[in-house]
């Protein structure tokens, strides 16, 4: 019977959720990956197989919830565990004024970056009570933190992504909340901040590669039990909400 650890990460089938897969794979961590498209996440399981990573797909629409719940019923099924939840999955970072911003839009938004990765924790959340350690990390951003968005000389004070923001900013709130709720048991949740890395989202623009940003969501999805919980944080350490 195996006794290694088990991480899902939402979204992972490329980019920086591949990336987090990879690195915690190579630390023995068996993987997830949570992908929309069954034949893009068996393609990621399979580039995982070859490195010697133990990997499988997990077909999850974060934007729907019986796609969760699906999800959630397939690894209760197949593993009976969870030990680590990355909410990985999101989209929407596109340049739109605030007084401007279709409301249809940021509504698509919201679902997949906030209420997916809610609803995600939820539906994982007894599982990952059941984990000797659960860790929780929900992917944000600098462009979720109402400290920086608001200071002028923050060089993202203009970008003005405006759904992405919202939806990130009110991730980090639940991250908060949720930590809360789970003060004195062994589960941690925090948000991550990768930093702007160059991806299909980014459409190939950033200032760092996948490899340098999936070591922040790696590091604090295998913190031990003297980690911090309820905190925002990028690879560096500690950064204002």
């Amino acid at each position: 019977m195996t006794t290694s650890l088990l991480a899902l990460i939402t979204g992972a089938n490329k980019g920086i959720g591949f990336e987090a897969a990879r690195q915690l794979g190579a630390q023995g961590i068996e993987i997830l990956i949570g992908a929309r498209d069954s034949q893009r996440g068996q393609e990621a399981v399979a580039k995982l197989k070859d490195e010697g990573v133990s990997a499988h797909a997990v077909i999850i629409d974060v934007s729907n919830a019986a796609s969760i719940k699906a999800a959630a019923a397939t690894i209760t099924r197949d593993f009976g565990r969870l030990d680590i939840l990355i909410n990985n999955a999101g989209i929407g970072l596109d340049r739109l004024l605030p007084s401007e911003v279709d409301i249809a839009h940021l509504r698509e938004v919201l679902e997949t970056n906030f209420f997916g990765a809610l609803i995600t924790a939820q539906t994982f959340l007894p599982l990952l009570r059941k984990a000797a350690a659960g860790r929780i990390v929900n992917v944000s951003s600098m462009l979720g933190s109402l400290f920086h968005l608001s200071d002028p000389q923050w060089v993202g004070h203009q970008t003005l992504c405006t759904s992405y923001s919202i939806s990130k900013t009110a991730l980090n709130g639940f991250t908060a909340l949720l930590s809360a709720e789970l003060v004195g048991t062994t589960v941690k949740v925090n948000s991550v901040e990768p930093g702007y890395t160059a991806t299909d989202m980014t459409k190939g623009n950033g200032l760092q590669t996948v490899e340098q940003a999936a070591k922040a969501i790696v590091k604090y999805a295998t913190i031990d039990a003297d980690g911090p919980s309820g905190g925002y944080f990028d690879i560096h350490g500690r950064i204002a909400w």
